[in-house]
């Protein structure tokens, strides 16, 4: 999509703080950080919404899930972290690119808004 920020991001048309790219998925630290590690993990397939996965998607979204400790790891993360979707406006989805927000190197608390 022409006007996603994150396809922009993940075609590095916009610089970004990239911790982790292969050819599925980027990953790149928040802007707007609310844990002292916060990155996002972005498929490089432009997916509006989790709602929006298809039985196509699957594989995919396996990658993500596996690639998201490696990275965690990788940045320091050890005694734990959280993985966020948000997946609609009443989830507050500000970017409509399906998107893991991943916290970590804190402690987390329940419940979480």
């Amino acid at each position: 999509m022409a006007d996603c920020i994150f396809c922009k991001i993940a075609n590095h048309e916009i610089d970004s703080d990239f911790v982790y790219e292969d050819d599925q998925v980027v990953a790149f630290r928040d802007m707007e950080p609310q844990a002292p590690v916060h990155f996002l993990v972005v498929p490089k397939k432009h997916i509006p919404c989790l709602d929006e996965c298809t039985e196509e998607d699957k594989e995919l979204i396996a990658h993500i899930m596996l690639k998201i400790p490696e990275i965690a790891k990788s940045l320091g993360i050890t005694t734990g972290y959280r993985v966020v979707i948000n997946n609609g406006d009443d989830a507050f989805q500000t970017v409509k690119h399906l998107h893991f927000h991943v916290l970590g190197k804190r402690k987390m608390t329940w419940p979480p808004g």
